[in-house]
């Protein structure tokens, strides 16, 4: 299912947006947008197709289809080990939206949001599109330990959340169970709701095991708010469609009212949700086998990625992403990221402030959710280029 045939390049430089294949030159590889080049399970589109057969697409319930809801409360409950409830979950049209959605929810003005540094842009856009401020707070790649010391002194009587990316985007870092206790101990200290964001929860390498924070234990759960989705585990993106857990029923209440889903100004697709569906029912193989053939690609690319002169990556614990350190080059992360575009036909991601804040200078983001001919063939540019400079 993930091999070099199956990467229809004619229908990704049509359809594959958000500077993928319909965004760049023909002649150049994006490994940038973490989206997979594979086609969807066949049972998600046979789902759809079935659903769309009677010709009727009416208004669903603004709190999501039943299906939906019990499906995706099994899924935490079998796979997260987080007592659930369905109706304290609602689909939202994407992960994106939720974590505006939870920062909306709960934060003011006046109020400070900790995230992580590096992290995905989505947070610190998130928090100040409400009027709050985000406060970084550096997380070291790898194994090295994580100064709770320092997290607690970012700490102050306007500080209402923290916000935890699990795994990391784009450090591919797994926080232990002990780091999510620590975690987790902090905020019920200091009153603090936690945004759980785990949409990269099913991509984790061996030995590496992923525990969602909630479900630690009752207090901690009672406070944190889960986030999800079925871009990245099922090849989804398009459909935008994820999903916003409470534990908390005074939570819940908040977050699906500022989400307007009451009214008909938002809320999330009903095919989407009938995708989404069929992706928690029936297409856990085609999940198997991507993680599968994910491990390959992570073995290869730290590979030769770690062969470049003046580049090292520390392999990824999850996600589908490799973070670059290019200081051996002696150029800035924009400069690499322009050399490798221009020269190597190679689109990345540069790390910049504007994607995941200060503490990605120095680096580059790769996505390898493709093939193995056209992640070797991008690996051999990128080499060749560097080696040249």
């Amino acid at each position: 299912m993930f091999s070099s045939p199956t990467v229809n390049l004619d229908v990704l430089k049509k359809r594959a947006y958000n500077l993928r294949w319909a965004t760049v030159p023909d002649g150049v590889i994006p490994l940038t947008a973490a989206d997979p080049d594979f086609p969807c399970a066949p049972e998600i589109s046979d789902a759809i197709i079935r659903f769309t057969k009677d010709r009727y697409l009416c208004y669903g319930p603004p709190e999501g289809l039943p299906q939906f809801k019990t499906s995706m409360a099994g899924f935490f409950e079998e796979k997260r080990n987080i007592p659930a409830d369905p109706a304290l979950l609602f689909p939202v049209d994407s992960a994106a939206f939720g974590i505006w959605l939870t920062c909306k929810a709960f934060l003011t003005t006046s109020d400070e949001a900790i995230i992580f540094d590096p992290v995905d842009f989505l947070f610190r856009y998130s928090i100040e599109a409400v009027g709050a401020t985000a406060i970084p707070f550096a997380i070291p790649p790898g194994d090295q330990p994580v100064d709770f010391e320092r997290l607690e002194s970012l700490i102050n009587k306007n500080t209402k959340m923290i916000c935890i990316c699990n795994p990391l985007n784009p450090t591919g870092k797994v926080f232990s169970k002990a780091e999510l206790l620590q975690f987790g101990e902090i905020a019920c200290k200091h009153d603090l709701i936690i945004l759980s964001d785990e949409i990269w929860s099913d991509i984790i390498y061996a030995p590496h095991v992923f525990t969602s924070i909630a479900s630690l234990d009752e207090e901690i759960r009672d406070r944190t708010i889960t986030i999800t989705g079925f871009s990245k585990s099922y090849g989804l993106a398009g459909l935008r469609i994820g999903t916003v857990m409470a534990s908390n029923p005074t939570h819940y209440s908040r977050l699906f009212e500022a989400s307007l889903h009451s009214s008909t100004i938002h809320g999330a697709n009903v095919l989407s949700q009938i995708a989404a569906t069929a992706a928690l029912d029936e297409a856990g193989y085609y999940l198997d086998a991507f993680k599968t053939h994910l491990h390959q690609m992570r073995e290869i690319i730290v590979k030769e990625l770690n062969s470049v002169d003046g580049f090292h990556c520390i392999a990824p614990e999850g996600c589908y992403v490799a973070f670059v350190n290019i200081t051996g080059t002696h150029k800035t992360s924009q400069e690499v990221r322009d050399l490798l575009f221009n020269e190597a036909k190679v689109a990345v991601v540069p790390g910049l402030k504007q994607w995941f804040g200060e503490g990605a200078e120095g680096y580059i983001r790769l996505s390898f959710a493709t093939s193995e001919g056209i992640l070797t063939d991008a690996l051999s540019r990128i080499k060749n280029t560097i080696k040249s400079i």
